[in-house]
């Protein structure tokens, strides 16, 4: 999002009572500018829509940036936060908690991970990654000055080590001096990626200690991973000892069509991360490991409202519910459905549209280099239209519905979509 989105306010009128009164100049003083906001002002959700302070609605493709995987009101949801937070919302890790237990034990059970440690977000999640990957470094391969690798338009979060981490410099213009120990490649290349642990394994004493990767860049333009890729670098992390993190924080949770992103690879992480869709929209984070590298002891990494009894509640009511309600499948039939209607419309402008990509439901539409439109123009006219959506990148219009999202809305999404483009051309 860029500022460009904040050439117009919201209106002041409301269908609702509590936000009769919503005034965007009013916000604006009271809240720091960090977004770039789009001109709508969102009150109430249900399922895939949602509907803003003039009473307009909306089909949601954005879920909350790949976030609310139940869609919005989900009884499953709704029941879990009314129950736990009648019960017992927050008590600190200083105890047991027994939902927390079986939220870890449903994620490992369902994954290549032996432990799990919850925090609060993606960021943190892959914060504790990166703490994790230096600990092993130095306890288990005696590196005394560990660089961990990541790839080129990765995103992995706002903090400092994770904007370090992310090779992206827009995103760490001005928060210099950086954490030290990270080196960037180009994604899906693998001749660039071997080069640079030459490099930097080539002197006395070896420094890299762990490649950490997106299975999907996200924010990168909805980069799916080549398999071959990421084949040839589990086998080298396996024969030089290496750790391979990945972040999973937007690919996971059933998004992709599987579970985990990986699985789409044929490979296995030793350290991977989630977050967004993990708690449905209620904030949480988790950092899960094989055993082989759970180094942290006590007092090594800890979160205070992380894995707490609500969100771990709220959590595991999202992972029964992908699947009770059998939602994998409908990812990737509904997938499937949104990328060819894409390529449909894709094929109908050969001069704007450069390509479609995607796994499951999250999926990419490119614009060409040379267009004059960029992704903001598309998610502006979108939104004239009723329909939410979300740019990765200058050029790249993102998709990523609720995962309950209907075959119905699906094409109902595509139509409104159609019709931004053609207030555009």
């Amino acid at each position: 999002m860029t500022p460009e989105t904040l050439t117009q306010k919201p209106s002041v009128t409301s269908t609702s009572k509590e936000f009769n009164s919503f005034s965007a100049a009013e916000f604006d003083d009271a809240v720091m500018e960090t977004y770039g906001r789009f001109p709508i002002a969102l009150t109430k959700g249900d399922g895939c829509r949602v509907w803003d302070t003039d009473g307009k609605e909306y089909l949601d493709f954005v879920a909350g940036i790949a976030t609310c995987t139940l869609g919005h009101a989900h009884p499953a949801m709704v029941a879990a936060v009314t129950q736990q937070m009648q019960t017992l919302h927050h008590v600190s890790n200083l105890y047991y908690i027994p939902v927390q237990g079986q939220l870890a034990q449903w994620l490992v059970d369902r994954s290549c991970a032996d432990r799990a440690f919850f925090c609060n977000s993606g960021a943190e999640a892959n914060e504790g990654a990166i703490k994790l990957a230096r600990k092993y470094a130095h306890t288990v391969l005696n590196i005394d000055d560990p660089v961990i690798l990541t790839a080129h338009a990765s995103f992995h979060g706002r903090t400092l080590a994770t904007i370090t981490a992310t090779g992206q410099p827009k995103y760490q213009k001005n928060f210099d001096p950086l954490v030290p120990g990270f080196c960037y490649v180009p994604f899906n290349d693998l001749e660039a990626i071997k080069a640079a642990i030459a490099q930097l394994d080539g002197g006395e004493k070896r420094r890299v200690a762990a490649i950490m990767l997106e299975a999907l860049q996200g924010e990168g333009g909805v980069r799916p991973g080549d398999v071959a890729y990421f084949q040839a670098i589990r086998q080298i992390c396996d024969e030089k000892g290496i750790l391979l993190i990945l972040d999973e924080v937007q690919v996971g949770m059933g998004r992709s069509g599987k579970l985990w992103g990986y699985e789409n690879l044929g490979i296995e992480p030793d350290i991977f991360t989630s977050a967004k869709g993990l708690g449905g929209g209620i904030p949480i984070g988790a950092l899960l490991c094989k055993s082989h590298c759970d180094v942290f002891k006590p007092g090594d990494h800890a979160s205070t409202f992380g894995g707490n009894p609500f969100a771990c509640a709220v959590a595991l009511a999202v992972c029964h519910t992908l699947e009770s309600e059998n939602l994998l499948a409908n990812v990737q039939d509904r997938g499937q459905q949104l990328r060819q209607g894409l390529q449909a419309i894709a094929a109908k402008y050969p001069t704007l549209v450069e390509e479609v990509r995607g796994w499951g439901l999250i999926n990419g539409l490119e614009l060409k280099a040379d267009s004059p439109i960029a992704s903001t123009d598309l998610v502006k006219a979108a939104i004239s239209q009723g329909l939410l959506l979300v740019p990765a990148g200058p050029k790249v219009v993102r998709f990523v519905p609720p995962l309950i999202v209907s075959a119905a809305e699906i094409d109902r999404a595509l139509q409104l979509f159609e019709s931004a483009i053609a207030q555009l051309v």
